[in-house]
């Protein structure tokens, strides 16, 4: 799936994104200030959260409530190696049932199931974003 659309659109493409999800592990790619956590944060409110979501760029991933299931926001921009990742339990979060949703998945791309989806995102010079879903791999 690739699209382009503004952030007046995002709602309407956030629905089609979760629609053609194959896997409940989302990884999220594209520079710093794309958008990745603006699209995870209506993502979220369309699997039903009703927390707040925000970046857990220092705390390294936010838990939020489902109804009936939980999301992972994990965002290891700050990582500063894999033993990090390991020091947090990032196993038990990967070996889960849940959503997780990764922004800067490369930081620990030898810890990442290969039931994933990758999203990658990309601004435009008109301001709008580009989108592409890459099926499992």
């Amino acid at each position: 799936m690739n699209c382009t659309y503004t952030l007046q659109e995002l709602p309407h493409i956030a629905g089609k994104v979760l629609d053609r999800l194959p896997s409940k592990t989302v990884l999220f790619h594209g520079a710093m200030g794309v958008g990745k956590t603006t699209l995870i944060k209506e993502l979220t409110k369309q699997l039903g959260s009703l927390d707040p979501v925000s970046s857990p760029t220092f705390s390294l991933v936010n838990e939020y409530a489902l109804p009936e299931d939980k999301l992972y926001h994990f965002d290891f921009y700050r990582l500063e190696d894999v033993e990090e990742a390991y020091d947090m339990g990032i196993e038990e979060y990967l070996d889960s049932d849940h959503w997780k949703f990764i922004e800067w998945p490369e930081r620990i791309v030898s810890l990442l199931p290969d039931d994933n989806v990758t999203i990658e995102l990309t601004k435009n010079t008109n301001g709008s974003r580009t989108l592409s879903v890459m099926p499992v791999k």
